[in-house]
């Protein structure tokens, strides 16, 4: 199946200490590369959390994970008063106040914008415990994300499999008239090695000219061509209902399809099949374009 990698996904959860945020947002990327953004303070979750998502299927895409976390209750922390340093600093300001004749608006407030006064205890958080608080709500994030990239998905494949059907659609009209375009291109041949020949006066055995007619039309062949690209056609249809991720798979296979399409526009010289090829060609470039956006 095939999966996009442009996909958003967000969900909230809120406990009795704290409100979770989690927003997953992902484009295009040749490999998994996954940047998950947290308060400094959980940054140890950081690695868990990419993790999870791989485990979820992700393969490949660019992916930005913002995680929010707003503490309600905060059992773990308390503030410090370095009393001595504030005794010393109080002692200061009053000198100061007194040296100078200044007014006195010591207060409080005034004091507590010394942040060197307080000081910050944090107890360790219990990892196991945040860790399960923030999975169902990114478990809900990660379903939300893995929904859009599969309708996505099913869309971008709905249009490659339409536009590959209009390909071999021409591919089909190309084969049918080939043989009859090579019949032409030999005829148009040999006249003009007759009309070239009795222009110098020469003669030839008329067997070495149908001969050397046939090779040169043998060269204009595309048989070979066609047995290829309709193999290739066939994997596509596989590869596009295949469970693992895709793109890579298609991007290759499409390169060949080019390859051998590029090989049929060399040989044909049928005014009407030139133009079948210019059209595969444009849809082609189509088709690579989307498949950039297939896992």
């Amino acid at each position: 199946m095939a999966y996009s990698m442009t996909a958003y996904g967000r969900a909230t959860l809120s406990s009795e200490t704290k409100d979770f945020l989690v927003e997953i947002k992902s484009v295009n990327n040749r490999f998994f590369d996954c940047t998950v953004k947290l308060p400094p303070e959980y940054g140890f979750l950081e690695e868990k959390v990419k993790a999870y998502i791989q485990s979820k299927g992700v393969i490949r895409g660019k992916i930005n994970v913002f995680i929010g976390i707003n503490v309600l209750k905060d059992e773990n922390t308390e503030i410090l008063i370095d009393l001595g340093y504030a005794e010393k600093y109080l002692t200061a300001l009053y000198r100061l106040r007194d040296k100078f004749c200044l007014k006195d608006d010591i207060s409080v407030m005034r004091v507590a914008e010394n942040k060197n006064i307080f000081s910050t205890v944090r107890a360790d958080e219990d990892a196991e415990k945040l860790w399960n608080e923030l999975c169902p709500v990114l478990d809900s994030a990660v379903d939300s994300f893995m929904q859009m990239r599969k309708a996505e998905g099913e869309n971008l494949a709905a249009d490659l499999i339409s536009k590959t059907n209009q390909v071999y659609d021409f591919i089909s009209f190309i084969k049918s008239h080939a043989d009859d375009a090579q019949k032409r291109y030999k005829e148009r041949l040999e006249m003009k090695l007759r009309q070239t020949l009795d222009t110098l006066n020469l003669e030839t055995d008329s067997a070495r000219i149908l001969t050397e007619c046939a090779i040169f039309a043998d060269k204009t062949a595309i048989d070979e061509e066609i047995v290829r690209l309709e193999s290739h056609f066939d994997a596509f249809s596989k590869t596009i209902r295949s469970d693992d991720g895709v793109g890579r798979k298609l991007d290759f296979l499409f390169q060949e399809v080019n390859r051998e399409v590029n090989t049929i526009g060399s040989k044909v010289s049928d005014i009407e099949l030139t133009k079948a090829v210019i059209e595969v060609k444009t849809l082609l470039e189509k088709i690579r374009e989307q498949i950039q956006n297939i896992e």
